[in-house]
């Protein structure tokens, strides 16, 4: 008897609020690797559109090789399992969404500070302005 595929995601961004999810199914035991070397040739068979390499125009499968170039660099990234960070050696799971995450490029505490430099005391937090009469917190 054939052994049952796992259904995982793998959820990865190039550049911020551009998210990138493919849906595949592994074999038990998979590695977080594994699932990202699946998908990686998954890409390179259906091209980046999903719609085959695209032979008759000519451009198909160069640009499936450039996204799976892509795909491939993702293994800089840190990868984790539902928001938490996990290795590479990780074993996946039914439902699993596997996540990669880029690096900060700005601490967030500095970008924070930044921000309020920028906006002003007189609009932020405690500071912000309010009508007469209100009541603390409206």
């Amino acid at each position: 008897m054939a052994e049952a595929l796992l259904a995982v995601s793998l959820c990865w961004s190039f550049k911020p609020r551009h998210v990138q999810e493919v849906m595949l199914r592994v074999p038990p035991g998979s590695s977080v690797q594994t699932v990202l070397d699946l998908a990686v040739a998954q890409q390179l068979l259906q091209g980046p559109t999903g719609q085959g390499t695209g032979q008759g125009t000519g451009q198909g499968t160069a640009q499936g090789e450039d996204h799976s170039a892509l795909l491939a660099s993702l293994t800089f990234q840190q990868p984790g399992i539902w928001g938490r960070k996990v290795t590479w050696s990780h074993g996946v799971a039914e439902g699993d969404r596997i996540e990669l995450y880029r690096a900060l490029k700005v601490d967030p505490k500095v970008a924070r500070r930044q921000r309020f430099k920028r906006q002003g005391k007189g609009r932020t937090g405690l500071f912000a302005k309010r009508k007469s009469g209100v009541a603390a917190g409206y």
